[in-house]
């Protein structure tokens, strides 16, 4: 289903505020010790999700964020299915105060594409 124009460019302009990693850069950046934070809604997570990634959905991150990585500085990779969530997610770390927050290019979708590793 395509996306609609305002969430475009909403997605257009959180990625002005944030940096974004290819998958390769995202899996050495988990292999360096970065924080996978799967996005997605729960039930997208339990189908299939990047191998190590921890989930925190898009709407409840912000809530539990602080568990995971109560560190500001912590390294964290964000992605969701195509790139967009993502961008949301790591703007808002951000505002939050985290310092080291990246979004996937491409989402889950790219892993894949890049045949880096999957857990179910």
């Amino acid at each position: 289903m395509p996306h609609s124009q305002r969430f475009q460019d909403l997605a257009a302009d959180a990625k002005t505020r944030i940096r974004e990693v290819t998958a390769q850069a995202a899996i050495e950046q988990q292999k360096s010790g970065s924080l996978l934070i799967d996005v997605r809604e729960a039930d997208e997570f339990a189908k299939e999700h990047a191998q190590g990634a921890t989930h925190l959905s898009r709407g409840t991150i912000e809530m539990h964020i602080e568990k995971h990585a109560p560190d500001m500085a912590t390294p964290i990779v964000c992605y969701c299915g195509g790139g967009n969530r993502s961008a949301f997610v790591a703007d808002s770390l951000q505002k939050m105060g985290y310092t080291n927050v990246v979004s996937l290019i491409g989402g889950f979708k790219g892993w894949k594409e890049q045949g880096l590793p999957l857990s179910s």
